[in-house]
């Protein structure tokens, strides 16, 4: 069952939707986190095609440091990722989490590598 904490992020997470879409030229970098791990992907919205993604589940992401400095590694490989695919900028869905703390950090982490937001 939802808990409260659910529902409110679901509700947020349908009117940032709502507002923002993926392009091939601009797409969405989408975030997920679970409790250990963090996710992003980068998905055109008119095709509904991932362009690229990173997590820190793969074998180039270090577990050393704490969940906030993963983070920021993975933003920077998905950065990578979406240079050699010849995406430059991307529209940032932070899927209804507030932008803090992990968030941020990877956010931070692919404005680093070069992604323009």
């Amino acid at each position: 069952m939802a808990t409260k904490k659910d529902i409110r992020r679901t509700k947020i997470k349908f009117r940032i939707r709502h507002k923002i879409s993926g392009t091939p030229e601009m797409p969405r970098l989408s975030v997920f986190r679970s409790n250990k791990e963090i996710y992003a992907q980068l998905i055109d919205d008119v095709k509904g095609v991932t362009l690229a993604a990173a997590s820190s589940r793969e074998k180039g992401v270090e577990k050393s440091g704490t969940k906030s400095e993963m983070s920021a590694k993975v933003g920077k490989l998905l950065a990578e990722r979406a240079i050699a695919a010849g995406i430059n900028a991307v529209v940032f869905d932070r899927n209804g989490y507030l932008y803090h703390g992990r968030v941020k950090s990877l956010a931070d982490g692919a404005r680093e590598g070069g992604l323009k937001f």
